[in-house]
């Protein structure tokens, strides 16, 4: 009996932990919202572009990584985002592709996203809530590899 109750303590701790380390998921989408917002700033042009400001260090580490193809460190990566929140402009299934931005000290993928628009990507947006907010910004990919 004493052993029974160790194994169910064990998994009662193991079940917490696991529910714990979880990124927090709305059960319901709340209804849509304007979804992106302006630029920070304009980019001067295809020379010399930068970066928005909202974007964490790690942002530029996933777009060099999405610049040269890879490989990725979350199988993940690369896959398509289906929008099922319906938070992004609406477009065929396939258009959007989501890619990790590492979250420091996160025991597992964070809640740190860039998803892509198009082939090559026309546009990117970042979302540091796991899909409950997103900003768009130019991604420049071209610039991204350097």
């Amino acid at each position: 009996m004493r052993k029974l109750s160790i194994i169910a303590l064990l998994l009662l701790v193991a079940a917490m932990w696991w529910w714990g380390s979880r990124p927090a998921q709305p059960a319901f989408a709340p209804p849509p919202v304007e979804t992106s917002a302006p630029p920070l700033h304009t980019p001067p042009g295809p020379a010399s572009r930068s970066m928005p400001d909202f974007l964490p260090a790690e942002a530029h580490d996933t777009l060099r990584l999405i610049a040269s193809k890879g490989p990725y460190p979350h199988r993940q990566d690369g896959s398509v985002f289906g929008n099922r929140e319906g938070r992004l402009p609406d477009r065929p299934r396939g258009y959007y592709h989501e890619f990790t931005v590492e979250t420091p000290g996160a025991g597992n993928r964070g809640a740190r996203r860039i998803i892509t628009g198009g082939q090559p990507p026309e546009t990117c947006y970042y979302t540091d809530d796991h899909y409950e907010s997103f900003r768009e910004f130019d991604c420049a990919l071209d610039e991204a590899r350097r």
